[in-house]
C-alpha cells in the first residue's frame, strides 16, 4: 500500500473518499439485506415482485435504514484500530492491536446488553445511544467476548484457534473491512491482523482466512487495483496460509460466476447462503464484480435466501472501497442510520491512518 506522506493532496482525498465509501458502503448493503434477512427468496419475491427488493424497505418493526450487528462490530473495529494507531504514533508502541480491537469489541458488546449509554461515558462508540441495539448478532461473537481469559497471540495461524475452534460463521468477515482500510500497513500485515483478530470469537481456520481475505482485497483496492485484480492478489496471499482451501475455493467460485455474465439470485443461491464466512465473502465478492452498476450489485447481494444484510454489507463494503462515497446511491445513504457519525467515523480513522 502507498506510503501516505508521498501522496499528493488528490490521491489522499481520494484515499478519504474510499476509506468513507467503505464503510458508508458496508452500512447501505447491511441496510438492504436487514429487513429481509431471515426471508426465503420465494417469500421475498412473493412480498417484493419478481425482482425481490429494489431499495431500502422496512424491518418487522416499520422502520427503514436499520443496520445490523455487521455494521455495528465493523464501527467497533475502526475504533479499535484508530487507537492502537494514536498509541503506536504518539507513544512509539506497537504490537497492542489485538488487544485495543478485543477491548473495542467489549464496549460493542456492552450495548448487547444495556439498554443505552453509562451516565460516565464521555465519547466514542459507547457513547452513542443509537448503537444499544440488538441485532440478531451472531452466537459466537457473544458467547467468544464473554470468556475473559484468552491467551494473546490468539493462536497460531492454520490451526483451530482457542475460541470457539469449530466455528467459522460469517461474523468473522463481516467486521473485518476496516483492516485493509490502514494506509501505512502493507496488505499482508492488513490480512493478518484481520485473521488474529477474527479468532478472538471464532477459531475454525477458514472463518479466520475469510476474514484476512475480505482486508487484503479491500487493502489492495484502496491502493487503486481493480476488484478481480485485488480477488486475484488475495488468492496468491492465502496460498502461502495452511488451511487456506475452503476459503480460496470460494472465491475461485466468485470469480468464476461473475465470468459467466447474466447475474441472478439462483447464482448466488449456488454459492450457499452465506451463514458462514467463506459463502458470505464469496457472495459478496461475485455480487460486487457481476453488477453492471453498484445498485445493481448491492440488490444482487440481498435477494437471495440467506444472511442478506451479511452479503449485502460485504458486497457495500468493496465496491465503496473501489470507488468512493460518492458513487454509493444517495437516496439510500440519506435514510441509513447512523449515517452522520459513520461518515464522521471515517473521516476520522482517515485523518489518523495518514498521519506520521
Amino acid at each position: 500500500m502507498n506510503e501516505p506522506g508521498n501522496l499528493s493532496w488528490e490521491a489522499e482525498a481520494v484515499y478519504r473518499a474510499r476509506v468513507r465509501g467503505c464503510l458508508l458502503g458496508g452500512a447501505v448493503g447491511d441496510a438492504l439485506g436487514y429487513a429481509i434477512e431471515f426471508d426465503s427468496l420465494e417469500r421475498i419475491r412473493a412480498a417484493y415482485g419478481p425482482a425481490g427488493v429494489t431499495g431500502l424497505v422496512p424491518d418487522g418493526d416499520g422502520v427503514v435504514g436499520r443496520v445490523s450487528d455487521d455494521t455495528q462490530m465493523t464501527l467497533f473495529t475502526v475504533e479499535g484500530l484508530q487507537q492502537a494507531h494514536t498509541r503506536a504514533r504518539l507513544k512509539g508502541i506497537g504490537g497492542a492491536s489485538t488487544a485495543l480491537v478485543r477491548q473495542a469489541y467489549e464496549r460493542w458488546l456492552d450495548t448487547q446488553h444495556k439498554a443505552g449509554p453509562d451516565a460516565t461515558a464521555t465519547g466514542g462508540l459507547a457513547a452513542q445511544a443509537w448503537l444499544y441495539a440488538r441485532r440478531a448478532p451472531g452466537n459466537a461473537c457473544l458467547s467468544g467476548l464473554a470468556q475473559h481469559h484468552v491467551p494473546d497471540p490468539w493462536g497460531e495461524l492454520g490451526r483451530p484457534g482457542p475460541v470457539n475452534p469449530e466455528s467459522k460463521g460469517c461474523g468473522t468477515v463481516m467486521r473485518s473491512a476496516p483492516f485493509g482500510l490502514m494506509a501505512r500497513t502493507p496488505v499482508r500485515h492488513a490480512f493478518e491482523m484481520a485473521a488474529r483478530c477474527a479468532q478472538i470469537t471464532h477459531g475454525h481456520p477458514t472463518g479466520y482466512y475469510a476474514a484476512g481475505a475480505l482486508a487484503a482485497i479491500v487493502g489492495h483496492l484502496v491502493a487503486g487495483e481493480s476488484l478481480e485484480g485485488a480477488v486475484l492478489r488475495t488468492l496468491r496471499l492465502l496460498a502461502h496460509h495452511p488451511g487456506h482451501e475452503e476459503t480460496t475455493a470460494a472465491l475461485n467460485r466468485a470469480l468464476d460466476l461473475a465470468a459467466l455474465g447474466a447475474p441472478s439470485a439462483e447464482k448466488v443461491e449456488s454459492l450457499g447462503a452465506g451463514w458462514i464466512a467463506e459463502e458470505a465473502l464469496a457472495i459478496g465478492v461475485y455480487a460486487a464484480l457481476a453488477g453492471d452498476k453498484v445498485t445493481d450489485a448491492l440488490l444482487l447481494s440481498v435477494n437471495h435466501s440467506g444472511d442478506s444484510d451479511s452479503t449485502g454489507s460485504l458486497c457495500g463494503n468493496l465496491l465503496g472501497a473501489r470507488y468512493g462515497d460518492h458513487s454509493l446511491p444517495q437516496e439510500w445513504l440519506e435514510r441509513i442510520e447512523g449515517r452522520p457519525q459513520i461518515a464522521a467515523l471515517a473521516d476520522d480513522f482517515a485523518t489518523e491512518c495518514v498521519r506520521r
